[in-house]
């Protein structure tokens, strides 16, 4: 689809479409633009005869410049300070949701997504390439005990994001508390809204699957006042091959004994790979007022490749992790924070006699918000960390002033301080900016954003060079037609229930 074909059927949709009875439409135009300038980079190389030998630093070029020698190499190569680089990415999404189009409880959904670069190359940015993208679009047919939807969705689950191409069944029954979805079609890149076959998507042509994936899923769901249970099924298959490209089942549990207290947890497995994923549980506790609240829990982690990929061949290695939250409101106008984790991998099964490297970590915050006035808003926080491969740490606050309803200003500030173990340098950066948000009614927003970023690399040779940069960014977003706070106010109950829960994934 052509850049003149959405934008003509974003404007046609809007200024056409009226509700007439118990027909209306909704249409959100969210549009951003940004400009940053940074600091280029340019590859170079030199003669490995041509180095000089330095004595910290090891070979370097005549003016100073750190190299990388490869054995029996008869080059060297190194990086230099490029030209100042510009960018100014602009996307423009369309959410537009249409009901009363045909019989009682039929509705159309689209979202698309329109993204460009003003005075500097398309592919300079990334995610402009394609310019024009449908994230969703699908007919919905929802009654009471059931929803029907065909075209392109989208679906969240513990498995990760899904997008296919396809049809999605889903049964109510026991009062709302059952529910049952069966789901398949031609599947999109993991975490993408195109095709694994898209040139965007994977530029190692040679590795890339030929031919979508065939997706197919389940998911069963029970829900009360005390308990919630989930269980989840995805089969991912490669049409050229007949082989599966994914398979695997999860689970989710939350149990709420008593009031303020809640215990959940979750665990998936990999039946394509042969081992288990990713898996969690938690304990919370929050006060009936609010004024505290915390979590302790336990967590292990391993990531999924498909297996189309090279990368499930490394067999990922899993970490575990103890970790804690609390919140706590001393007074009305302040409320303190704090998290905390503590992980270890797994061992990796791979001898390293030469490498010493660390297995553990961990990592922790805390901050606060205050209102001293009632236009005002204190947030601050440290945050640290400390593990295999690098570390950081860093302050960030801001400050927020909204001396009416509908304007706000603010200014904010950060520190990222990062030693990296496996670099030649160590990074200390620095940001600050200042922000404007515009709410003339529930129909349009403007937002501004302008931040400073100053980097100083740390670096014993000539290549500590400026890694500054500046970021404007503006936002304007207007709401046609329906009610503009959320656009379901003339849907019938079921699909106005339907709608709005998949608005909130």
């Amino acid at each position: 689809m052509t850049l003149s074909r959405v934008a003509a059927f974003v404007l046609c949709t809007g200024v056409l479409a009226r509700p007439a009875g118990g027909q209306g439409f909704r249409l959100r135009l969210d549009t951003r633009a940004q400009s940053v300038s940074y600091r280029g980079v340019l590859l170079d190389s030199i003669l490995a005869s041509d180095t000089v030998t330095g004595s910290a630093t090891g070979p370097t070029t005549s003016d100073g410049f750190a190299v990388n020698c490869a054995p029996a190499s008869a080059y060297c190569s190194f990086f230099r300070p490029g030209a100042l680089q510009h960018g100014r990415p602009v996307t423009s999404t369309a959410d537009l949701l249409l009901w009363g189009v045909g019989a009682p409880g039929l509705s159309i959904h689209a979202t698309a997504r329109l993204g460009g670069s003003l005075g500097s190359p398309v592919d300079f940015w990334p995610g402009t390439d394609p310019a024009a993208q449908l994230l969703e679009g699908y007919v919905q047919y929802a009654v009471e005990h059931g929803t029907l939807q065909m075209g392109r969705q989208t679906l969240t689950s513990r498995l990760g994001f899904l997008g296919f191409d396809g049809g999605e069944l889903t049964l109510r029954g026991a009062g709302g508390r059952l529910e049952l979805t069966g789901y398949g079609g031609l599947g999109l890149a993991r975490g993408s809204d195109l095709p694994v076959t898209s040139p965007a998507v994977n530029p190692l042509v040679d590795f890339q699957p030929t031919d979508r994936q065939i997706v197919a899923g389940a998911a069963g769901g029970w829900m009360s006042s005390r308990a919630d249970l989930r269980v989840t099924y995805l089969r991912e298959v490669d049409p050229s091959v007949d082989y599966f490209v994914s398979e695997r089942f999860g689970v989710d549990v939350a149990v709420r004994p008593m009031r303020g207290w809640s215990l959940s947890g979750g665990a998936d497995y990999d039946m394509a790979a042969g081992w288990w994923g990713s898996a969690e549980a938690a304990l919370g506790y929050a006060t009936k007022s609010g004024r505290v609240a915390g979590t302790v829990g336990v967590r292990r982690y391993r990531p999924h490749f498909d297996l189309w990929t090279i990368w499930g061949a490394f067999a990922p290695v899993p970490y575990r992790a103890v970790e804690g939250s609390l919140s706590f409101a001393p007074i009305t106008r302040l409320r303190l924070r704090a998290f905390g984790q503590r992980y270890k991998f797994d061992p990796a099964d791979a001898s390293t006699p030469l490498v010493m490297y660390e297995t553990s970590g961990w990592r922790f915050s805390w901050g606060a918000t205050l209102t001293p006035a009632l236009h005002w808003t204190i947030d601050g926080g440290y945050h640290s960390e400390f593990g295999p491969g690098a570390a950081s740490r860093g302050f960030e606050g801001a400050v927020g002033f909204t001396p009416v309803a509908y304007f706000t200003l603010g200014v904010q500030a950060a520190t990222l301080d990062r030693p990296l173990e496996y670099r030649f340098d160590n990074s200390s950066l620095k940001v600050y900016g200042l922000n404007a948000e515009y709410r003339a009614s529930s129909r349009y927003l403007v937002q501004f954003d302008a931040s400073r970023y100053v980097e100083d690399r740390q670096r014993p040779d000539a290549g500590a060079f400026d890694w500054n940069q500046v970021r404007l960014s503006a936002r304007v977003v207007v709401v046609l037609g329906g009610n503009a706070g959320s656009g379901l106010t003339h849907l019938p109950p079921a699909v106005g229930r339907v709608a709005g829960g998949r608005e909130q994934r």
